[in-house]
């Protein structure tokens, strides 16, 4: 019976807890090293690596900066699928840690073009695509580890433990620059602070580590491990037969995709350069949405294993339809108390659009592409969704002069996804184990 796999699940609760621990602890860390280029991007960089283009030039490389290591997530999702199936998901795991903390950290040691003119910037570069790289392994093995071992009605919970690392690591990334710009003043930041988030990433990555090798004994990891023998399937194979369902992932991500980077990355800058509000307080009250971000994203995947997948992201993106437009009116007014109003309320449809995420997907796939069709659609959708939106706000906010425009284009590919997310059946209660797979549900 399908339900064997389930009753073998509710018998390892501590097992299951150690999983989730360390796709939490893990996400949190790799999207803290991800998001704290992000707001550097919009806070210092561009004088900092790309001062000979002028302000506005510059502002615009440090955004293409941002959403050119999308471009090499998918190489990152396609190495990291092909080794996971031979060393196992939780070396992969470990070993994405440890190469986004090492380019992280670089970053924080970095000359700046005034010291060493086009050297550094070139450096920067390469260190932000191995960033890419390392983030397009990471969601993957992460989403299918809590998935794969929840018990049926609560997968959508435990998928979203991958998930929530996406809002603790804004919080986290978010929060220290806050701290810093509050504790040594904004011109000391920029002169020197901004190099402190990214030499931090280094106590992180040691805690990182110690986590997740503490959950290497668990015999899921190991049950794991041999499901891989089974799995394993040539790259074509996934392209021939389920085409349709990375295109659908890549179509479905990219709206919420796009909000969320410009949560991350794009309101705070906007804020503090277009508005002229102070610093610290706006990332202080973005790292606070960001809590509500937080906890719409653990309440969808909940929600959706109650409702199911597909009703939650369709609620979760008319929402976010709905609010896209409005919300800049809001964040016009440049009161730091409607700025956070706008943003809070923005997560709720960002979260109840990806919370459900990684069972949605998990559920999408047959076990023998699932770990490549996850990552390379998840990969794809972040290059359409999140990779160049602060980039392409920036261009409409130029070209129109009105920063609604910005709503409209979310609003545009908001119902790009909410179509895409509807062309999917209910995937809930799916049989995932290889066991289960010949089984009729």
């Amino acid at each position: 019976m399908p339900t064997g796999s389930a009753v073998h699940h509710e018998s390892n609760p501590r097992e299951e807890r150690r999983v989730l621990a360390g796709t939490l602890v893990g996400t949190t860390i790799e999207w803290y090293d991800f998001f704290i280029y992000a707001q550097a991007a919009g806070l210092v960089l561009a004088p900092l690596f790309f001062a000979p283009l002028g302000p506005t030039g510059a502002q615009l490389a440090a955004w293409a900066s941002l959403g050119i290591s999308f471009l090499f997530r998918p190489l990152g999702a396609i190495v990291a699928g092909h080794l996971g199936d031979k060393l196992g998901r939780k070396k992969i795991l470990v070993a994405t840690l440890i190469l986004m903390g090492l380019a992280t950290t670089l970053i924080g040691v970095l000359p700046t073009h005034a010291q060493i003119g086009i050297g550094a910037t070139l450096m920067l570069i390469f260190l932000r695509v191995l960033q890419g790289f390392s983030a397009g392994g990471e969601w993957g093995g992460a989403a299918l580890m809590s998935v794969e071992h929840a018990p049926v009605e609560k997968r959508g919970f435990f998928g979203a433990y991958p998930q929530i690392g996406v809002p603790c690591g804004m919080i986290l990334a978010t929060g220290t620059m806050w701290v810093l710009t509050t504790v040594i003043g904004e011109e000391a930041f920029v002169e020197w602070g901004w190099r402190l988030p990214f030499l931090f990433s280094i106590v992180l990555i040691v805690v990182g580590y110690l986590i997740r090798r503490a959950v290497e004994e668990s015999p899921i990891f190991l049950e794991m491990q041999q499901r891989k023998k089974e799995s394993s399937a040539p790259l074509g194979n996934l392209f021939r037969n389920n085409f349709k369902e990375v295109a659908l992932c890549a179509l479905i991500f990219i709206a919420n995709n796009a909000a969320g980077y410009l949560l991350i990355a794009y309101f705070a800058t906007y804020a503090t350069r277009e508005l002229g509000m102070s610093r610290p307080p706006v990332l202080l009250a973005t790292t606070l949405a960001s809590f509500g971000w937080l906890a719409f994203t653990m309440y969808g995947g909940i929600l959706s294993d109650r409702i199911g997948r597909i009703r939650t992201f369709q609620i979760g993106y008319g929402l976010l339809g709905l609010w896209a437009i409005p919300m800049w009116f809001l964040i016009d007014t440049a009161n730091i108390y409607l700025y956070f109003v706008a943003l809070f309320l923005l997560t709720v449809g960002l979260g109840l659009s990806y919370g459900p995420q990684s069972a949605l997907y998990a559920e999408m796939f047959p076990v023998e592409v699932r770990y490549s069709g996850v990552s390379i659609g998840y990969a794809f959708g972040a290059i359409l969704g999140g990779a160049f939106a602060p980039l392409i706000a920036e261009a409409v906010l130029g070209a129109t002069g009105n920063s609604w425009m910005i709503g409209v284009y979310v609003l545009g590919i908001t119902l790009i996804s909410l179509i895409a997310v509807s062309f999917v059946k209910e995937t809930k209660g799916r049989n995932l184990h290889v066991e289960d797979v010949h089984s009729s549900s």
